[in-house]
């Protein structure tokens, strides 16, 4: 997550939907006074032990709303980046077992396990509403821009917030074939059923 008081915004950075290209490119924006907290490549905590404990820098707009001030939350330009939730749940179970071997060796074998036994403590398997909804379900974020069209959202979203667009750059990225290809009938079922509400909520669909 990024909060920056110069340009009055708040980057909630989804997992798996290219969080690291945004932040690099934020950083070159950030004044002294804006925060930022990330696990991963930097180190970074924002100065709220609640949160800083956490150790990860995934926070939901939920999550920090508390610890700003009303004005602060609903002033802020809150965004954030999602991704097609059958995309990313193949991106989530190649990065997962990346030391291992097991998605190259039977994706779907293994695609087929995580479904029947979704791993719901793990913060990259959570679904993306969860890091823009408040407790009642309703959108905190003012903009979500679409991982299918990156950079045309962070041309969008640098205008909003008021700095130069810049090209972005592909971190933490790996080579796969198109997601379509990994499914078939019951995983498109069983991940259409879990991700349910981020399929109707952003309008994606198999």
């Amino acid at each position: 997550m990024i909060i920056s008081n110069l340009h009055r915004f708040i980057f909630a950075a989804i997992p798996k939907t290219g969080t690291h290209s945004v932040r690099r490119a934020l950083r070159e924006h950030m004044g002294p006074q804006d925060l930022e907290q990330v696990g991963l490549f930097v180190q970074r905590k924002l100065p709220i032990p609640e949160l800083a404990r956490l150790g990860h820098g995934h926070l939901t707009l939920a999550q920090v709303r508390p610890h700003l001030t009303l004005d602060e939350f609903e002033s802020f330009f809150k965004f954030a980046f999602v991704r097609n939730p059958f995309d990313r749940f193949v991106s989530y179970c190649s990065f997962v077992t990346r030391d291992t071997g097991e998605f190259e060796a039977d994706p779907r074998a293994l695609m087929r396990n995580i479904i029947a036994n979704p791993p719901s403590d793990h913060l990259l398997f959570h679904p993306q509403h969860s890091f823009v909804t408040g407790a009642s379900g309703e959108l905190l974020a003012d903009h979500v821009g679409r991982v299918e069209e990156m950079q045309k959202s962070y041309d969008e979203i640098a205008a909003r917030i008021g700095i130069p667009t810049a090209q972005l750059d592909k971190v933490n990225a790996t080579s796969r074939r198109d997601y379509r290809q990994y499914f078939d009938p019951p995983l498109i079922e069983g991940v259409a059923r879990y991700y349910a509400r981020d399929l109707l909520l952003f309008g994606y669909e198999f």
